[in-house]
């Protein structure tokens, strides 16, 4: 009974329009009543102790970052490295769409951010030089979701937050999965490059590479000092968003000279916005979380999924199948607020690695931000690059087949993931 109220009230919400915080909200408010505990003090006690929380403080320094980043130039000094050392390759701007991405990824840990700014700055140069925009924009969008995966990743924060697991675990985890991913990107754009009439750039000399490496390598040093930082325990996840933040900062003020005070307040302003949204989700989705464990739901879910306790590989498929039909119909963030705390308590039954398990639950999602009807990476390609939402969802089509058998390799063989983290740690 509390299982199907629950779902009815979530779906049911989510049906009539209401946006997923308030909806998230309410799911908690209605299993409130039917526990017979309502309390107005007890709903905002839960909501805000969901956001005043010390690791979600990471959440604003990185949108904060990834705003300096595009705005104090780095974003395209990066791309501009890649175009001059890959740009005569066949298919060559592909392959510097999906290096940019890796690069970008390592820094704001935001798959909206990394895709506007590479779409913004790759797809006009793409269109110009005759690449099929279909494929182009799909590329770049598949590209785009590693960002969630790679080090600092916003959803494994939010993720840590939710199921009280290390986000240093989980950010070391990600390692090895994120750069496979760009490493499928890479196989499946040679394939496509090869099938197509794709044109190449003039090769540039060594003399243009090199300035290129100069005028970007206080770009390139940034995620050294994030990851280098976090890896030799410098300083934890939170206070690397401080240290990625001040040092965007710095860079694009006073050596690139790209942004002045004066843009100051208006990219604060923007990431504010966005952090706003996130912080309401997590603050609404507290609630439920709360209620959730009183009804002892994580509990009867456990009970339903008894007979596959036993066979962690066909649990952890099962899974995987549920958050791919989850994620074509809800975002990354709440599919983690509302599904994780659930599913971890049956996973870590089943003997299955919690820190692997977050690795996998964040990379099927984050899949999902491929796929209609949300598909929010296809939204944002699709109005930075004006692109068609039909092209793009044609173009798109054999990076998320490659994915999905990535991810099957993954439950598979584990160990793909687990050792290297082992060995990070």
């Amino acid at each position: 009974m509390t299982i199907a109220l629950f779902l009815g009230s979530l779906l049911g919400l989510m049906a009539i329009g209401m946006p997923i915080a308030f909806a998230l909200m309410l799911t908690g408010v209605a299993l409130m009543y039917q526990l017979d505990f309502f309390d107005a003090q007890l709903l905002a006690q839960n909501m805000l102790g969901g956001a005043d929380n010390y690791p979600l403080m990471a959440v604003p320094f990185f949108l904060l970052a990834g705003e300096l980043m595009n705005a104090g130039g780095l974003s395209r000094r990066i791309v501009n490295i890649a175009v001059t050392l890959f740009g005569h390759i066949k298919g060559g701007l592909g392959y510097v769409a999906i290096g940019t991405a890796v690069v970008l990824a390592s820094l704001s840990g935001s798959a909206i951010a990394d895709t506007a700014a590479v779409a913004a700055l790759l797809i006009p140069m793409m269109r110009s030089n005759g690449y099929n925009l279909e494929r182009s924009s799909g590329l770049i969008a598949s590209a785009g979701i590693i960002a969630p995966i790679l080090p600092p990743s916003m959803s494994f924060i939010i993720y840590g937050v939710a199921t009280n697991i290390s986000i240093t675990k989980l950010f070391m985890a990600g390692i090895a999965p994120g750069l496979l991913m760009g490493v499928t990107l890479v196989l499946i754009w040679m394939w496509v490059a090869r099938k197509e009439n794709v044109p190449v750039q003039p090769r540039q000399s060594w003399g243009v590479r090199f300035q290129a490496m100069v005028d970007g390598v206080w770009a390139l040093v940034m995620p050294v000092i994030i990851i280098g930082g976090m890896r030799a325990g410098f300083f934890t996840p939170t206070e690397a968003a401080v240290v990625a933040a001040v040092y965007a900062a710095l860079v694009g003020l006073f050596v690139y000279r790209e942004i002045s005070l004066a843009d100051l307040p208006r990219l604060l302003v923007s990431a504010a916005k966005t952090t706003a949204v996130v912080m309401f989700l997590v603050a609404a989705a507290m609630v439920t979380a709360y209620m959730i464990t009183l009804a002892e739901l994580p509990g009867q879910v456990i009970a339903l999924l008894e007979p596959m306790l036993d066979h962690p590989k066909w649990l952890m498929a099962a899974i995987v199948v549920l958050l791919t039909l989850v994620g074509t119909a809800m975002d990354l963030t709440p599919t983690i607020l509302i599904l994780a705390p659930v599913l971890v308590p049956l996973i870590t039954k089943a003997g299955i690695d919690p820190v692997y398990f977050g690795v996998m639950f964040v990379m099927v999602g984050a899949v999902g931000l491929l796929t209609p009807p949300v598909g929010t990476v296809l939204n944002v390609v699709c109005g930075v690059g004006k692109v068609s939402m039909e092209g793009i969802i044609r173009g798109v089509w054999p990076y998320v087949v490659a994915y999905t058998a990535l991810i099957g390799l993954f439950v598979a063989f584990p160990e793909i993931i687990t050792v290297p983290a082992s060995w990070l740690h």
